[in-house]
């Protein structure tokens, strides 16, 4: 018969609280091998202790108790693996975020501002495969990985060589989620395909500048290209547009992405 302990006694052997274990016993998580059904005092069998361990690791690792469950519960060591996978592809992906962000806030402390170069440029109207969607801010990230997927692969398909890019609803910035449309533009006489959209968009005036470097430092090349605008241009009805000069497919140093943005105006204006 295998040994079991009070509740008190598996708290010190698994460095989990008693809160804690009422907790993952209230969700079902991890309940007690007995309840003593006069007193309600709870016992725990020793071969429990793995599975406790590896909930308390997981939970350091800021595992969500959904995921946690996936794991502990999974019905074989490759399934289990997989979400545990899964899940260290998802901090590594966060921690990488963080470093960028930590990078971009340091060069905002110490490298002085400079003048942003602008150029004016008539877009013609144009054609494009194109993937679109309502996407939220916090989901973006993913949403292109897969969209621009899909595009590279019809642009290797096909023999496309445009340079891709995606445009931007008011909505997306100003309520975090919005229309956004990625897209690879190709010959007027390229045919249709079942995977995507094809789609013409308008001609336009556009105030462009290049950004240099990781997308965690966008917002900075927007700020200095949207108050450029307001001070020499008037503005255009329209989203902004995005194009990939080099992107996350062709480098994997997000420090020499070149990403043009292109922020629509009625007309090319005679001082700026």
């Amino acid at each position: 018969m295998t040994a079991s302990v009070t509740i008190g006694e598996f708290s010190r052997l698994t460095h989990l609280s008693v809160k804690t274990l009422h907790h993952y016993h209230d969700i079902d998580l991890l309940a007690p091998a007995l309840i003593d059904p006069s007193s309600g005092y709870r016992r725990y069998e020793i071969t429990q202790v793995p599975t406790a361990q590896l909930i308390r690791r997981l939970r350091e690792l800021r595992m969500p108790l959904a995921q946690v469950r996936e794991v502990i519960e999974a019905p074989d060591l490759s399934s289990r693996d997989q979400a545990l996978r899964l899940h260290l592809d998802q901090m590594e992906r966060e921690l990488v975020h963080t470093q960028q962000v930590v990078a971009s806030l340091r060069s905002m402390l110490t490298l002085a501002p400079t003048e942003l170069p602008v150029e004016y440029r008539f877009v013609p109207a144009f054609r494009a495969y194109a993937v679109r969607d309502r996407v939220g801010r916090d989901d973006i990230n993913a949403w292109c990985e897969t969209a621009f997927a899909l595009l590279g692969g019809l642009a290797g398909r096909y023999g496309i060589t445009a340079v891709a890019g995606a445009t931007y609803s008011d909505e997306f910035f100003a309520d975090d989620a919005g229309e956004v449309t990625a897209f690879l533009p190709v010959d007027l006489g390229q045919p249709a395909d079942d995977t995507v959209e094809l789609l013409d968009f308008p001609a336009g005036f556009f105030a462009v500048a290049l950004h240099h470097g990781p997308f965690e430092d966008l917002d900075r090349t927007y700020g200095a290209l949207g108050s450029h605008v307001a001070e020499f241009c008037e503005t255009a009805p329209g989203p902004v547009r995005e194009l990939y000069v080099v992107g996350p497919a062709d480098t994997t140093d997000p420090n020499t992405l070149q990403t043009e943005i292109c922020w629509p105006i009625q007309q090319i204006p005679t001082k700026g």
